[in-house]
């Protein structure tokens, strides 16, 4: 599932591009949980991220793993660009 660029915040687009560098990390579980630059994201469960970023491994419930954009989270950043 994608969401429309249209409801990304200009908050949602920056965590959207520091996945894309390299500086986003999801700690696996039922409902993974954000981190960039090793600091926890308070708002990560905004539906506006829901299918745009993914695990980039998979990994065991705790696990910490680097974070990937989706196919989806690459278009959204495109149409913003």
């Amino acid at each position: 599932m994608s969401a429309p660029t249209e409801v990304l915040s200009r908050r949602d687009l920056a965590l959207l591009r520091a996945v894309r560098v390299g500086r986003a990390e999801l700690v696996c579980g039922r409902r993974p949980h954000l981190l960039v630059d090793g600091l926890h994201v308070c708002d990560q469960d905004t539906a506006a991220l829901t299918g745009l970023i993914a695990p980039a491994i998979p990994g065991q419930v705790g696990m910490r793993v680097l974070a990937q954009l989706t196919d989806a989270g690459t278009r959204a950043l495109e149409a913003t660009a």
